[in-house]
Protein backbone atom coordinates (compact mmCIF):
# COMPACT_ATOMS: atom_id res chain seq x y z
CA UNK A 1 0.00 0.00 0.00
CA UNK A 2 1.28 3.52 -1.18
CA UNK A 3 2.05 5.93 1.33
CA UNK A 4 0.21 9.37 0.45
CA UNK A 5 2.68 12.15 -1.05
CA UNK A 6 1.84 14.12 2.27
CA UNK A 7 -0.47 14.36 5.67
CA UNK A 8 -2.70 17.00 6.75
CA UNK A 9 -2.36 17.40 10.34
CA UNK A 10 -3.79 19.56 12.67
CA UNK A 11 0.08 21.03 12.88
CA UNK A 12 0.04 21.86 9.48
CA UNK A 13 -3.41 23.43 9.44
CA UNK A 14 -2.70 25.63 12.31
CA UNK A 15 0.14 26.21 10.30
CA UNK A 16 -1.35 27.06 7.38
CA UNK A 17 -3.57 29.58 9.01
CA UNK A 18 -1.39 31.06 10.61
CA UNK A 19 0.77 32.05 7.35
CA UNK A 20 -2.02 32.78 5.87
CA UNK A 21 -3.11 35.23 8.86
CA UNK A 22 0.56 36.73 9.13
CA UNK A 23 0.46 37.66 5.29
CA UNK A 24 -3.32 39.32 5.30
CA UNK A 25 -1.57 41.54 8.28
CA UNK A 26 1.61 42.68 6.44
CA UNK A 27 -0.54 43.01 2.99
CA UNK A 28 -3.84 44.68 4.61
CA UNK A 29 -1.56 48.55 4.54
CA UNK A 30 -0.99 47.97 1.26
CA UNK A 31 -4.59 47.35 -0.24
CA UNK A 32 -6.01 50.03 2.07
CA UNK A 33 -3.74 52.45 0.31
CA UNK A 34 -4.78 51.18 -3.29
CA UNK A 35 -8.33 51.04 -2.12
CA UNK A 36 -8.03 54.99 -0.76
CA UNK A 37 -6.31 56.12 -3.86
CA UNK A 38 -9.56 55.55 -5.72
CA UNK A 39 -12.03 57.44 -3.33
CA UNK A 40 -12.51 61.21 -2.54
CA UNK A 41 -11.13 63.16 0.20
CA UNK A 42 -14.61 62.92 1.82
CA UNK A 43 -14.82 59.55 1.18
CA UNK A 44 -11.14 58.95 2.28
CA UNK A 45 -11.87 60.16 5.74
CA UNK A 46 -15.08 58.70 6.22
CA UNK A 47 -16.25 56.73 9.47
CA UNK A 48 -16.85 54.05 9.39
CA UNK A 49 -14.44 53.23 6.73
CA UNK A 50 -16.50 52.80 3.11
CA UNK A 51 -15.99 49.08 1.73
CA UNK A 52 -18.56 49.68 -1.70
CA UNK A 53 -18.23 53.39 -3.55
CA UNK A 54 -17.85 54.44 -7.09
CA UNK A 55 -14.15 54.25 -7.73
CA UNK A 56 -12.42 57.70 -9.51
CA UNK A 57 -9.39 58.51 -11.16
CA UNK A 58 -9.39 62.67 -10.04
CA UNK A 59 -7.26 61.49 -7.39
CA UNK A 60 -3.97 60.25 -10.04
CA UNK A 61 -4.65 63.35 -12.41
CA UNK A 62 -4.67 65.72 -10.10
CA UNK A 63 -1.04 64.24 -9.12
CA UNK A 64 -0.12 64.62 -12.73
CA UNK A 65 -1.02 67.79 -12.94
CA UNK A 66 0.24 69.59 -9.73
CA UNK A 67 3.21 67.84 -9.91
CA UNK A 68 5.43 66.60 -12.68
CA UNK A 69 5.34 62.94 -11.50
CA UNK A 70 7.76 61.65 -14.76
CA UNK A 71 10.45 63.90 -13.05
CA UNK A 72 10.20 62.84 -9.53
CA UNK A 73 9.97 59.12 -11.43
CA UNK A 74 13.09 59.57 -13.93
CA UNK A 75 14.88 61.02 -10.93
CA UNK A 76 14.29 58.00 -8.36
CA UNK A 77 15.63 55.39 -11.18
CA UNK A 78 18.54 57.46 -12.04
CA UNK A 79 19.68 57.74 -8.26
CA UNK A 80 18.49 54.45 -7.53
CA UNK A 81 20.35 52.68 -10.71
CA UNK A 82 23.69 54.85 -11.10
CA UNK A 83 23.92 54.09 -7.54
CA UNK A 84 23.59 49.89 -7.45
CA UNK A 85 25.88 50.42 -10.50
CA UNK A 86 28.95 52.61 -8.61
CA UNK A 87 28.48 50.45 -5.34
CA UNK A 88 29.01 47.24 -7.30
CA UNK A 89 31.89 48.40 -8.61
CA UNK A 90 33.20 49.35 -5.41
CA UNK A 91 32.05 46.57 -3.71
CA UNK A 92 33.09 43.84 -5.81
CA UNK A 93 36.94 44.48 -5.67
CA UNK A 94 36.85 45.05 -1.93
CA UNK A 95 34.91 41.71 -1.51
CA UNK A 96 37.43 40.01 -3.77
CA UNK A 97 40.19 41.14 -1.63
CA UNK A 98 39.04 39.95 1.47
CA UNK A 99 37.75 36.36 0.32
CA UNK A 100 40.75 35.42 -1.58
CA UNK A 101 43.26 37.55 0.39
CA UNK A 102 42.35 37.29 3.45
CA UNK A 103 44.57 38.70 6.85
CA UNK A 104 44.39 38.79 10.76
CA UNK A 105 42.13 42.09 10.67
CA UNK A 106 40.01 41.06 7.78
CA UNK A 107 37.19 39.99 9.89
CA UNK A 108 37.59 42.96 12.03
CA UNK A 109 37.00 45.18 8.58
CA UNK A 110 33.85 43.44 8.02
CA UNK A 111 32.40 44.15 11.25
CA UNK A 112 33.63 47.65 11.22
CA UNK A 113 31.54 48.34 7.80
CA UNK A 114 28.68 46.72 9.22
CA UNK A 115 28.72 48.98 12.36
CA UNK A 116 28.05 51.51 10.38
CA UNK A 117 24.80 50.83 9.72
CA UNK A 118 23.86 51.10 13.39
CA UNK A 119 24.19 54.28 13.49
CA UNK A 120 20.90 56.24 13.00
CA UNK A 121 21.17 58.30 9.76
CA UNK A 122 20.08 61.28 11.50
CA UNK A 123 23.23 61.43 13.56
CA UNK A 124 25.22 61.88 10.21
CA UNK A 125 22.76 64.13 8.98
CA UNK A 126 24.18 67.78 9.79
CA UNK A 127 27.97 66.62 8.15
CA UNK A 128 26.47 64.83 5.34
CA UNK A 129 24.16 68.03 4.66
CA UNK A 130 27.50 70.43 5.27
CA UNK A 131 29.76 69.35 3.02
CA UNK A 132 26.88 68.61 0.46
CA UNK A 133 26.40 72.28 0.48
CA UNK A 134 30.24 73.06 0.27
CA UNK A 135 30.10 71.16 -2.68
CA UNK A 136 27.55 72.44 -4.10
CA UNK A 137 25.85 68.76 -4.70
CA UNK A 138 22.45 70.10 -2.51
CA UNK A 139 19.47 68.98 -4.46
CA UNK A 140 21.68 67.37 -7.53
CA UNK A 141 21.28 63.45 -8.28
CA UNK A 142 24.98 63.40 -8.38
CA UNK A 143 24.75 63.92 -4.43
CA UNK A 144 21.77 61.85 -4.06
CA UNK A 145 23.67 58.75 -5.49
CA UNK A 146 27.05 59.23 -3.93
CA UNK A 147 25.16 59.27 -0.62
CA UNK A 148 23.27 56.05 -1.53
CA UNK A 149 26.11 54.33 -2.77
CA UNK A 150 27.78 54.89 0.69
CA UNK A 151 24.90 53.76 2.42
CA UNK A 152 24.51 50.32 0.57
CA UNK A 153 28.25 49.74 0.64
CA UNK A 154 28.81 47.66 3.95
CA UNK A 155 25.62 45.43 2.72
CA UNK A 156 27.36 45.01 -1.02
CA UNK A 157 30.16 43.94 0.59
CA UNK A 158 29.43 41.84 3.04
CA UNK A 159 26.72 40.04 0.45
CA UNK A 160 29.63 39.70 -2.15
CA UNK A 161 32.04 38.78 0.34
CA UNK A 162 29.87 35.62 1.77
CA UNK A 163 29.31 34.78 -2.19
CA UNK A 164 32.76 34.84 -3.04
CA UNK A 165 33.81 32.98 -0.31
CA UNK A 166 31.73 29.98 -1.25
CA UNK A 167 33.62 30.20 -5.00
CA UNK A 168 36.25 26.94 -5.16
CA UNK A 169 39.95 28.54 -4.34
CA UNK A 170 41.29 25.86 -7.25
CA UNK A 171 39.56 27.94 -9.63
CA UNK A 172 41.26 30.93 -9.05
CA UNK A 173 44.57 29.15 -8.69
CA UNK A 174 44.49 27.15 -12.44
CA UNK A 175 43.86 30.57 -13.78
CA UNK A 176 46.83 31.72 -12.50
CA UNK A 177 48.67 28.65 -13.22
CA UNK A 178 47.57 29.18 -16.62
CA UNK A 179 48.89 32.86 -16.59
CA UNK A 180 46.18 34.77 -15.72
CA UNK A 181 47.14 38.56 -13.66
CA UNK A 182 44.88 39.71 -10.21
CA UNK A 183 42.87 41.28 -13.07
CA UNK A 184 42.07 38.66 -15.60
CA UNK A 185 41.91 36.70 -12.37
CA UNK A 186 38.89 38.78 -11.19
CA UNK A 187 37.56 39.94 -14.51
CA UNK A 188 37.68 36.98 -16.89
CA UNK A 189 37.04 34.23 -14.38
CA UNK A 190 35.71 35.15 -10.47
CA UNK A 191 32.61 37.96 -12.17
CA UNK A 192 31.44 35.52 -14.83
CA UNK A 193 30.94 32.79 -12.10
CA UNK A 194 29.23 35.65 -9.39
CA UNK A 195 26.28 36.54 -12.02
CA UNK A 196 23.71 35.21 -9.33
CA UNK A 197 25.42 36.89 -6.57
CA UNK A 198 26.49 40.16 -7.88
CA UNK A 199 22.58 40.40 -9.62
CA UNK A 200 20.71 39.48 -6.34
CA UNK A 201 23.26 42.13 -4.75
CA UNK A 202 22.42 44.51 -7.26
CA UNK A 203 18.31 44.12 -6.92
CA UNK A 204 18.19 44.34 -3.41
CA UNK A 205 20.40 47.28 -3.25
CA UNK A 206 18.25 48.76 -5.83
CA UNK A 207 14.94 48.09 -4.16
CA UNK A 208 16.58 50.06 -0.77
CA UNK A 209 17.95 53.31 -3.06
CA UNK A 210 14.44 52.97 -4.44
CA UNK A 211 12.67 53.14 -1.27
CA UNK A 212 14.62 55.78 0.72
CA UNK A 213 13.05 58.61 1.89
CA UNK A 214 15.46 60.01 4.59
CA UNK A 215 17.97 61.23 2.40
CA UNK A 216 15.89 62.28 -0.08
CA UNK A 217 13.19 64.49 1.78
CA UNK A 218 16.86 65.93 3.54
CA UNK A 219 19.09 66.56 0.80
CA UNK A 220 16.76 67.43 -2.06
CA UNK A 221 13.64 69.78 -3.38
CA UNK A 222 12.66 70.37 -6.54
CA UNK A 223 15.03 69.78 -8.92
CA UNK A 224 16.62 66.02 -8.06
CA UNK A 225 13.32 64.97 -5.74
CA UNK A 226 12.55 61.61 -5.85
CA UNK A 227 9.06 59.97 -5.28
CA UNK A 228 9.63 60.11 -1.67
CA UNK A 229 9.56 63.64 -1.64
CA UNK A 230 6.52 63.65 -3.91
CA UNK A 231 5.02 61.61 -1.38
CA UNK A 232 6.01 64.07 1.18
CA UNK A 233 4.73 67.06 -0.65
CA UNK A 234 0.85 65.90 0.23
CA UNK A 235 1.54 66.89 3.82
CA UNK A 236 0.82 70.12 4.60
CA UNK A 237 0.61 72.29 7.80
CA UNK A 238 -3.49 71.91 7.16
CA UNK A 239 -3.26 68.18 7.35
CA UNK A 240 -2.96 65.28 5.09
CA UNK A 241 -4.58 64.80 2.11
CA UNK A 242 -5.35 61.33 2.53
CA UNK A 243 -6.88 59.86 -1.28
CA UNK A 244 -4.27 62.24 -2.88
CA UNK A 245 -1.38 60.72 -0.54
CA UNK A 246 -2.52 57.23 -1.22
CA UNK A 247 -2.26 58.48 -4.87
CA UNK A 248 1.02 59.11 -5.07
CA UNK A 249 1.78 56.36 -2.87
CA UNK A 250 0.55 53.95 -5.14
CA UNK A 251 2.46 55.50 -8.11
CA UNK A 252 5.92 55.71 -5.99
CA UNK A 253 5.50 52.00 -5.18
CA UNK A 254 3.91 50.43 -8.04
CA UNK A 255 7.24 49.93 -10.34
CA UNK A 256 9.40 48.52 -7.52
CA UNK A 257 6.76 46.00 -6.51
CA UNK A 258 5.92 45.23 -9.79
CA UNK A 259 10.11 44.69 -10.64
CA UNK A 260 10.64 42.75 -6.68
CA UNK A 261 7.64 40.75 -7.47
CA UNK A 262 9.48 39.30 -11.08
CA UNK A 263 13.07 39.36 -9.32
CA UNK A 264 11.20 37.54 -5.87
CA UNK A 265 14.14 34.49 -6.29
CA UNK A 266 17.14 35.94 -7.02
CA UNK A 267 16.17 38.99 -3.54
CA UNK A 268 15.89 36.22 -1.70
CA UNK A 269 18.81 34.58 -2.84
CA UNK A 270 20.56 37.47 -2.00
CA UNK A 271 19.45 37.96 1.69
CA UNK A 272 20.24 33.91 2.23
CA UNK A 273 23.93 34.30 1.19
CA UNK A 274 25.75 32.53 3.96
CA UNK A 275 22.58 31.28 5.54
CA UNK A 276 23.03 27.55 5.26
CA UNK A 277 26.94 25.96 5.53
Amino acid sequence: MTKPAFNITPGLLLRTALAWAITLLLFFPLAWLILTAFKTELQAIEAPPLFWWTPTLDNFREVQERSDYLLYAKNSLLTSVLSTLLGLALAAPAAYSMAFFKTRRTRDVLLWMLSTKMMPAVGALVPIYVLAQKSALLDTRLGLIIVFTLSNLPIMVWMLYSHFKDIPHEILEAARMDGADLWHEFYRVLLPLSIGGLASTGLLCLVLSWNEAFWSLNLTAAKAGTLAALIASYSSPEGLFWAKLSAASFLAIAPIVVFGWFSQKQLVQGLTFGAVK
